[in-house]
């Protein structure tokens, strides 16, 4: 599912703004200006890079991932031999960071699975979790400059044992100081109604200010109309 979304050269993956662009938005559900083929500073959805892992690698019982630099079209990934903990880099350069525990499966259906259950999920977040998250302590995010960044994420699972396992949100959290605070959001995996194992994406978010409503309404309103204006056909 995900080969249409990057590149496969004789040792490096690239991934290219058509295809970062549409993997957000028809996959991920994602419009993020960043994500954009024509952005100013385009790049690729961390998302894509989780996915491209999963794909490569299978799904560990437990999987933690760091992001630590950002992919756009002139990057060259090279994905290392399989190890329990390896780097996702760009030369001399981290892209991401990846520990997994316990047993592996490749099974192809549970790899699908959870790509396209846990895209869908994360996609979702902005604006509909995050915004009324940070507004229970009276706080948003600049609506000139949201910046939002992914920084990790867990997945813990009881067995890999499963082939389709759905996702649903658990309790997010937020805290802050100052104009900086993180995001935690969380979901429970289930297997035919059985919970079987849990996550969680943390993500660090700046220029923190006072909520106002009309601001908050005006940014959501302006989010709608951007995707509407801009989903794939």
């Amino acid at each position: 599912m995900l080969s249409p979304f990057y590149q496969q050269h004789a040792d490096y993956v690239s991934i290219s703004r058509e295809q970062g662009c549409r993997f957000a938005k028809c996959i991920a559900d994602d419009y993020n200006p960043l994500h954009d083929k024509d952005a100013k500073k385009f790049c690729a959805p961390g998302d894509l890079l989780f996915s491209l892992v999963l794909d490569l690698y299978g799904i560990s019982e437990r999987m933690e991932f760091t992001f630590a630099g950002m992919v756009d079209e002139n990057t060259k990934l090279s994905f290392p031999a399989e190890a329990d903990e390896f780097d996702v880099t760009n030369g001399d350069k981290v892209i991401l960071k990846v520990k997994r525990e316990g047993k592996t499966s490749k099974c192809p259906a549970l790899t699908n699975s959870l790509i396209k259950n846990y895209v869908e999920f994360s996609g979702a977040a902005f604006p509909h979790v995050i915004i009324p998250l940070m507004g229970k302590q009276e706080v948003m995010i600049n609506p000139a400059r949201p910046m939002i960044i992914y920084e990790s994420m867990i997945i813990n699972l009881d067995t890999v044992e499963i082939s389709a396992p759905t996702l649903e949100f658990a309790e997010p959290s937020f805290e802050y100081a100052g104009k900086r605070g993180k995001i935690t959001l969380r979901f429970n995996l289930l297997e035919n109604g059985k919970k079987v194992g849990f996550g969680e994406k943390h993500m660090v978010v700046s220029g923190i200010r006072e909520y106002c409503q009309a601001t908050v309404d005006d940014l959501i309103a302006f989010y709608n109309e951007r995707k509407a204006n801009l989903k794939p056909a």
